[in-house]
């Protein structure tokens, strides 16, 4: 399966080392303060973090969510964008990145902000479609999204994505979960690298999970 981005689910600051705190403590700084010569300089380093929020922090805004706030200029907006910045993620209140460029005035964002959905699947749809992959994903490493408090995927934003694929990465796990949106149907590989044979595939609808092949890897 091709990953086109990453889930970052990390909310415990002591599932990483020191070093990657301080980078991603820098990126989150830059952000707040809307030093975005700084974000770009980060993110050139480090791409997969382009819908990263702060570790450890309650708010839940990426940088993109940080350029809504700060009403940055619209090229901002289009910069993140094109290094992958997802339109329909939400913070931890539910806002989208357009939500709070709207509460907040600054209208010359809402055309950058507005989500482009590639993919259209109901709402009701995805949300069951999720509901069964949590449940899947716990079934395979529970312990290990309760020791972490790891923050489960959302499907929303593959709903935007050219190529609807992402990662997720469980520490502990030596692996994680590969997933892909096709139609009204989610494609979920997972596996740990050092256990051999623990590849599982599964097929996922809005009535049910299916295992439809295993052990590879």
């Amino acid at each position: 399966m091709v990953n086109a981005s990453t889930w970052d689910g990390v909310t415990l600051r002591s599932s990483y080392h020191d070093r990657v705190i301080e980078a991603r403590d820098e990126l989150a700084d830059a952000a707040r303060d809307g030093n975005w010569p700084a974000v770009f300089d980060l993110l050139e380093e480090h791409p997969d973090w382009i819908n990263g929020a702060r570790v450890g922090g309650t708010s839940g805004y990426t940088p993109l969510h940080q350029a809504a706030w700060h009403g940055a200029d619209a090229d901002i907006a289009h910069r993140l964008i094109a290094r992958g910045a997802w339109r329909t993620l939400r913070t931890a209140q539910g806002e989208q990145a357009a939500a709070i460029a709207a509460r907040l005035g600054h209208h010359h964002l809402l055309e950058p902000l507005t989500p482009v959905v590639h993919h259209h699947v109901p709402a009701e749809t995805l949300a069951s479609i999720q509901l069964h992959f949590h449940a899947l994903i716990h079934e395979r490493a529970d312990d290990l999204i309760t020791e972490h408090q790891l923050r489960l995927p959302e499907l929303e934003p593959l709903t935007e994505q050219r190529n609807p694929a992402c990662w997720f990465p469980v520490p502990g796990m030596y692996g994680g979960f590969g997933y892909r949106l096709e139609q009204s149907r989610l494609t979920v590989e997972s596996w740990c690298r050092v256990a051999g044979g623990s590849g599982r595939r599964h097929v996922i609808n809005e009535h049910g999970t299916q295992l439809i092949a295993e052990g590879f890897v």
